[in-house]
């Protein structure tokens, strides 16, 4: 079965990164803000529902920077191929989500989401002299990484 995961890139004015910082099934995460295509959804609506649920964050979805083009088996569910699919965001208006300076820095909300569902989320910036394939966990997010830190 495969998985499309949709992830979106965004770089803020002082050149720092955007990163989601998770934990979902007993694990700590850090990769890029996004996730799940819906049925009937195009791929740039997709991450800008996400940015809306995830962060109630407008964002306009930019070049596309990279698709999966190797076979990656899912971290969470073997009998699941991940297809990743990522473009660059750009904010339309403030971030007004929490955004925290440390990682996995999850406030009494977010503590409190992650004992009704198992999983829980918070973002924070990067800077990018710091930001590299290391700050993020998850396979194909390092290859992205690597390539926005070489191109851009």
């Amino acid at each position: 079965m495969f998985n499309i995961r949709v992830y979106g890139i965004l770089i803020n004015e002082q050149k720092q990164v955007l990163v989601s910082d998770e934990f979902i099934h007993g694990a700590y995460i850090t990769k890029f803000p996004g996730g799940g295509l819906e049925f009937g959804e195009g791929t740039r609506d997709c991450l800008r529902r996400e940015f809306m649920e995830e962060m109630n964050l407008k964002v306009k979805t930019g070049d596309h920077i990279y698709t999966t083009d190797h076979y990656q088996q899912s971290a969470f569910n073997a009998a699941h191929q991940i297809i990743s699919i990522y473009y660059f965001a750009e904010a339309l208006e403030p971030i007004t989500a929490p955004l925290r300076s440390k990682p996995f820095d999850f406030d009494e909300t977010q503590l409190k989401m992650y004992k009704e569902t198992g999983e829980t989320e918070t973002f924070r910036f990067i800077d990018w002299k710091d930001f590299s394939e290391d700050t993020v966990s998850l396979p194909i997010d390092k290859i992205v990484a690597k390539i926005i830190k070489v191109n851009w």
